[in-house]
């Protein structure tokens, strides 16, 4: 217990100098954006490289992977039903509010947790494969069917994840791990010190975003929406991942405890990306993005005291 809360504080003490540097304009008014490109293109997919070719991955890859893919599509297929038939929004805006409140960020705040808090990126690496080749492209379809004048191809969307960096890193960390082959050190300690940056280059950037952030400022007639996905991907995604992997499969010690703070992790930047995109629930995207961002670390202090 005691290694887990001295991860968390790590968390929050980068997290806090990132919100310092934001206010006091240290690095620019563009160092948000540029650390987050630096850790999404070019530390993480070497983290994740180097970390999966180390890693356990029948462990990883097992139940881990089945209990982020069925809680996930369990919370948004409830949200869904609820949003429809209790709020009566249209199926597009139900669509962006249900990825609000099930799509976790797994990138910029969900690799440094595991590093720091579950001790070790591979515990993510499901989660990242499950949302980029599949739950993301999934939502994407469906809004693309029920949004007049916009068609995707399932092959554009597979170029798409293919080209993804974070997929490229995992895939290669993937295959290292399964043959046993190791890259020459004078390839792997570069590509090592590379991804050393991901981690205080994310927690940075996310301190930096706090900057001014103000949920829930503007009602624009979707308060109920906001807070019904922001309990929903804080409270009843991790209660169900919990229930899956107690009482279904049987997971118990640091495994349980992994699979649940992952699902507890908050909504994903890119709904918000994909919100402007369709035009559809801006700003409930917008709005529980931040809630959850804000409220997810207490809420995942509280689960270690439960679980760890």
């Amino acid at each position: 217990m005691l290694g887990v809360l001295t991860g968390f504080t790590v968390v929050w003490i980068i997290i806090l100098a990132g919100y310092l540097i934001g206010r006091l304009g240290v690095l620019g008014d563009n160092a948000q954006t540029v650390l987050s490109r630096l850790a999404f293109f070019v530390a993480s997919p070497a983290l994740l490289l180097v970390t999966l070719s180390d890693a356990d991955l029948g462990t990883v890859f097992s139940l881990p992977l089945l209990v982020a893919a069925a809680s996930a599509l369990l919370t948004a297929v409830v949200f869904v039903l609820c949003t429809r038939w209790w709020l009566r929004r249209p199926l597009p805006e139900a669509l962006i509010s249900a990825m609000s409140s099930s799509l976790v960020n797994a990138a910029n705040l969900g690799l440094p947790i595991a590093v720091y808090v579950l001790g070790d990126a591979a515990y993510i690496a499901p989660v990242l494969i499950f949302q980029l080749a599949f739950f993301t492209p999934l939502f994407l379809m469906a809004l693309d069917t029920s949004t007049s004048g916009r068609r995707t191809s399932l092959l554009s969307f597979l170029a798409q994840t293919v080209r993804n960096p974070i997929i490229i890193g995992t895939l290669i960390g993937l295959f290292l791990g399964a043959t046993g082959l190791e890259l020459p050190v004078i390839i792997l300690e570069p590509v090592t010190l590379i991804g050393g940056a991901a981690v205080p280059a994310m927690l940075l950037a996310f301190g930096i975003s706090l900057v001014g952030s103000r949920p829930l400022r503007r009602d624009g007639g979707r308060r109920a929406d906001v807070m019904l996905a922001s309990a929903f991907k804080l409270v009843l995604q991790p209660a169900l991942a919990y229930l899956l992997a107690r009482f279904v499969l049987g997971m118990e010690g640091h495994l349980l405890f992994a699979v649940v703070v992952t699902a507890a992790l908050p909504t994903a930047q890119n709904v918000f990306v994909a919100a402007t995109r369709y035009e559809e629930g801006v700003l409930v995207a917008k709005d529980t993005v931040l809630v959850t961002t804000v409220l997810s670390l207490p809420v995942l202090v509280l689960i270690a005291a439960l679980l760890a």
